[in-house]
Formats: structure tokens, C-alpha cells, sequence
């Protein structure tokens, strides 16, 4: 999942930005409102973390231009302010959730979860496909009663298929949601992943889980009783 995080603190940035890629986030950082609005306006992202007091354009402008232009993107407000006015404001201007400063980091990464929950229309934090059981609060992954051990970006990938079960997600779509602004993938980096995670999940003598759509990408279904699958 990719996240935009717009904040100016860089001791807060940081942290924030390693705990959040440590998590499986794909993250992409700025530090004033003026950056942050021309990322959100330029690319497709899961969550926003939002700070008030950015310098350029404050948060409050930066979200109302967003929703202004119909963007309907998750965003978590972060903010000294903890008046009940502040908190409504931002809610009235369509903010979806709050986070006062100074606060838990595993409570903002529970949030941004929920957040993206929300975005796929998902309420609950099990997404299941056949034998295959997805846990997006605590990030594990078990096939057939067995747990699957994946890397952060293995994880992050199979939770994009999971989230679009049933759907073709292409290889654009797939490069934009698990690799952030510091990563240049190369041209064949989606299906040495998709390979990888593949192999993980796979069951003897099973058909794959995720299935090629040559020329438009990848998708994640329940395998079928029998037949062969397309796995190129």
C-alpha cells in the first residue's frame, strides 16, 4: 500500500517514514503543503498524512483544494491543536481521521490501516481467499492452517491482489503501490515479485493463486478444482 506523508518536522518525518516502510508502507515524504499537494495531485496513494502547520500552504488549505477537485484519498490529520473546533473544522473540510500530537506510533499505524480498509470497502481485518488468510492488522499471512513468513514489500504486494481479489491489477498499478519515490524499479521487477510470492504461497500439486493476464497484469482468484494456470 503507498502512502503520502506531508510534514515539515524532519525528526517526526523520519521516524515516521522508517516505522511506516518497516510496516510494509510504501511511503513517499515532503516537508511543506505547496509538495505535498502537487504529489497528491500527481499520483494515486492508499493514505494521507496530513500535518496542519506545514509551511507554504497549511494542512486545512491543502485538503480542502484536494477534496475541492473530488480526490476522495484517505487522510489522517496530524495536529498540535486539540480543540474541539480544530477537530470539527478539519472533519467539516473532509478529513477522515484525527491523530494529536504527541502520539503513539502504533496508534497511527492502526489508523492508517483502518484507512485503507476503508479505501478497498473492507471493514474487517481478514480478507480471505479459498485456504489463503490474510490478518492486514497484524500483517501474517497463513495458507491451510500454515503461517507464511514474507517480506515487508512480498506482503505489501500479495495485500494489493488480496484487496482487488478478482480484479486484473497491472504491472503500473503494482509498481505505484509498492515501491515509493526512493526506489527505481527495473522493467521486469513486478514478475521477479509476483514470481517470489508465487513460490511462497504456492501448494503442491495446486494451481497458483495469481494468475497472468498477458498484456495487462496480474490476478488474484481462488484456484480452480483442476486445469493448468497461466504463471509466465
Amino acid at each position: 500500500m503507498r502512502l503520502l506523508l506531508i510534514e515539515d518536522s524532519k525528526r517526526l518525518q523520519t521516524a515516521l517514514a522508517v516505522g511506516l516502510r518497516r510496516s510494509g508502507w510504501a511511503v513517499d515524504v515532503c516537508g511543506d503543503g505547496e509538495e505535498g499537494l502537487w504529489l497528491a495531485e500527481s499520483n494515486e496513494y492508499d493514505v494521507i498524512v496530513l500535518d496542519l502547520m506545514l509551511p507554504k500552504i497549511d494542512g486545512l488549505t491543502v485538503l480542502q483544494r484536494l477534496r475541492a477537485q473530488g480526490r476522495n484519498t484517505h487522510i489522517l490529520i496530524l495536529t498540535a491543536k486539540d480543540t474541539v473546533e480544530d477537530r470539527v473544522r478539519g472533519l467539516q473540510l473532509g478529513a477522515d481521521d484525527y491523530l494529536i500530537k504527541p502520539f503513539a506510533f502504533a496508534e497511527l499505524l492502526a489508523r492508517t490501516q483502518a484507512l485503507a480498509r476503508r479505501a478497498y470497502g473492507v471493514k474487517r481485518p481478514r480478507l480471505a481467499i479459498g485456504d489463503l488468510v490474510l490478518d492486514t492488522a497484524a500483517r501474517t499471512v497463513v495458507r491451510a492452517g500454515a503461517a507464511i513468513p514474507l517480506a515487508p514489500r512480498e506482503y505489501a504486494l500479495l495485500e494489493l491482489l488480496a484487496r482487488r481479489r478478482g480484479e486484473v491489477v497491472s504491472r503500473t498499478e503494482i509498481e505505484e503501490h509498492i515501491y515509493d519515490e526512493r526506489a527505481q524499479p527495473m522493467s521486469n521487477v513486478v514478475d521477479a515479485a509476483v514470481y517470489a510470492l508465487r513460490r511462497k504461497i504456492g501448494r503442491p500439486g495446486a494451481s497458483s493463486l495469481i494468475q497472468t493476464r498477458r498484456g495487462m497484469g496480474y490476478i488474484l482468484q481462488e484456484a480452480p478444482a483442476c486445469g493448468p494456470s497461466e504463471e509466465s
